[in-house]
């Protein structure tokens, strides 16, 4: 067993009984050929390892297979969780194992720091074949995407609360969540399609059955895009509900604010009336009126004017424009 730190901690390389694995974190033009030349990997492939959205695929060769896969990440920001996925490229052989990515899959580093800091670890992930490594960082990346969606679930009934508080506004909660669960949907997708491909040549590196290990994968990403489909369901109708809560709520305030406006009508006409240099009962050039006081024509017009707003009111509720309760 040895353990290597090449190239400044971006490229490193376990070896156990013969099978070696090279992690290649943020990879560089130079890092990246050096492992290419070492492999005779093809130039395009190693173009792809370079690239941080190239599409997932499974190249096959004669001696190694070439994968790419994307995997989601999660980084905190503003109070939220916001999904975002990256790129494992993946070149296995006979004895060999090169994964290249960004260094934010923390499953992944983790799994590598523990094979090389570990020699019980080391040797229960590498002690079989690469097919069989392959399988427990594809499982270990699967499970942390459990996890998220885990998140996602809880977060889908922190909204349900919420929707219906007419207190809290959801609107951009919801946005965010629904912007998650697409891009899981889209990273989730393709990863399985992969897998599927890759659990029929990946046994020409093992001599023992890998097939129910991928399968077991298999069922777990089948469960992720069960939950997914249905967290999508979910969070459509939550969104439907809040506009429609929210449209009732804004109907309400335009209701009450178009009464108010329609019972402010007679005393707008009537201080209208009044304002014009016409002559009017009780006003100035036909002589005030006084059996009230001196306030007389105002009490009468103030008067006239609730009167008609409650009759209007008495109208309306007739009608069933306003409701009784």
């Amino acid at each position: 067993m040895m353990a290597d730190n090449l190239v400044q901690g971006k490229l490193e390389t376990i070896t156990n009984n013969g099978l070696t694995w090279t992690d290649i974190q943020k990879p560089t033009r130079d890092n990246i050929q050096m492992i290419g030349q070492k492999y005779s990997f093809h130039e395009l492939n190693l173009e792809d390892c370079l690239s941080k959205t190239s599409i997932p695929k499974m190249d096959r060769y004669k001696d190694h297979i070439f994968i790419i896969l994307h995997f989601p990440t999660v980084e905190k920001k503003e109070k939220s969780t916001a999904a975002r996925f990256s790129q494992l490229s993946i070149f296995a052989g006979i004895n060999f194992v090169v994964t290249v990515h960004q260094g934010n899959l923390k499953p992944l580093q983790e799994m590598f720091y523990l094979c090389k800091q570990s020699e019980k670890q080391r040797e229960m992930q590498m002690g079989k074949s690469s097919g069989y490594l392959l399988h427990s960082i594809i499982d270990v990346l699967v499970d942390d995407l459990l996890h998220i969606l885990m998140k996602v679930v809880g977060n889908l009934d922190d909204i349900e609360d919420a929707v219906f508080d007419d207190k809290i506004t959801v609107v951009k909660e919801i946005s965010f969540l629904r912007r998650e669960i697409t891009i899981l949907r889209r990273v989730v997708a393709p990863l399985k399609r992969t897998v599927l491909e890759m659990t029929r040549d990946i046994q020409k590196f093992s001599d023992e059955d890998l097939t129910q290990y991928f399968d077991d994968v298999k069922d777990h990403i089948d469960k992720v895009l069960e939950v997914l489909e249905a967290s999508k369901e979910t969070i459509d109708i939550y969104k439907d509900t809040d506009f429609m809560l929210n449209t009732e709520r804004t109907n309400k305030i335009l209701t009450v604010l178009t009464i108010l406006f329609t019972l402010s009508i007679p005393v707008t006409v009537l201080g209208s009336f009044y304002g014009m240099n016409v002559n009017l009962p009780g006003g100035n050039e036909t002589g005030n009126w006084n059996f009230f006081g001196a306030y007389t024509t105002m009490i009468v017009v103030v008067i006239i004017s609730i009167a008609m707003a409650l009759l209007m009111l008495w109208y309306f509720r007739r009608l069933g424009w306003i409701g009784v309760g």
